[in-house]
């Protein structure tokens, strides 16, 4: 079966529109059974200087409602894709905003305003290099200082609205790794499943779980779409030219650290030589 590459913004983004498909995705990351969800992608065009390439970039928000053991509460929940090492200065400052937007917040039953907690889903195309390990949980821990042991907070309001809870999912270890039904669904990102059309990954429906299928169905009918290989096509342009961007940087910066090394070296030699004339010019008693 050929489904669409998830790791593309566009194919990822029309995956996630899909209301079962991303209650199911989520619910399965973060473990926990969401009720609502609902969705808010935001759109931000980039532009870098090679031949003016502009590329559409998705940070996808949404607003979710958990069933716990004590009813339900509301969490603000952003998923976002990186493919290039530039990526973690764009989220802190979509994380900021996040922090400081008003509207990421609810009132309680006595009509005062409170901070909604936020969760983080992070797909790394290039990884972190902890090996082994397809997907990290990153949560706060309260210690005590001084004895530095562990102390139970429970759901704290107060550490909960300044501390986000994340998941980063490794795609570049995702291939070897299949120990559970997450990991089996992860493997929609698995690029050593793809094509010789990097935009294509040749699966087997059967190879993931039955509850987990219908996001296999969805990646299919976007593989069929010709906007979709279209704009996937624009995402390799843009992608691309930033890397060409990068090498050109690299390089420039290269030059530069080797000709301060060579002038420095210039720098030295003239000194020891202005010693020599010194030491010189001593012995001869001028």
């Amino acid at each position: 079966m050929y489904i669409a590459n998830p790791l593309y913004d566009v194919v990822f983004k029309y995956m996630m529109e899909d209301n079962k498909v991303a209650k199911k995705f989520i619910s399965a990351i973060i473990d926990e059974k969401i009720i609502e969800l609902d969705f808010s992608p935001q759109e931000h065009v980039l532009t870098i200087d090679h031949n003016k390439q502009s590329y559409t970039v998705y940070h996808l928000d949404f607003l979710a409602k958990i069933e716990t053991e004590n009813g339900c509460r509301s969490v603000i929940i952003e998923v976002q894709k990186a493919m290039l090492p530039t990526d973690i200065m764009r989220f802190r400052r979509y994380l900021g905003g996040q922090y400081q937007n008003p509207s990421n917040s609810y009132e309680d039953s006595f009509g005062k305003r409170k901070a909604l907690q936020i969760y983080c889903i992070f797909f790394l195309g290039r990884g972190l290099g902890i090996k082994g390990i397809p997907l990290l949980e990153v949560n706060h821990r309260t210690k005590d200082r001084t004895t530095n042991t562990e102390v139970e907070s429970g759901k704290n309001e107060f550490i909960e609205g300044l501390h986000h809870r994340s998941w980063i999912i490794q795609i570049p270890e995702l291939p070897k790794h299949r120990r559970n039904d997450l990991e089996k669904l992860l493997g929609i990102f698995d690029q050593s499943n793809r094509t010789s059309d990097h935009h294509i990954l040749n699966v087997s429906e059967e190879d993931f779980p039955e509850e987990y299928r219908p996001v296999i169905r969805r990646l299919q009918k976007a593989s069929q779409s010709e906007e979709m290989k279209n704009t996937m096509t624009a995402e390799d342009d843009y992608v691309e030219a930033f890397r060409i961007n990068e090498r050109i940087i690299a390089n420039q910066t290269k030059a530069l650290l080797e000709k301060d090394k060579a002038l420095s070296e210039k720098d030295k030699a003239l000194s020891e030589k202005d010693k020599e004339i010194a030491e010189l010019k001593r012995l001869l008693g001028k």
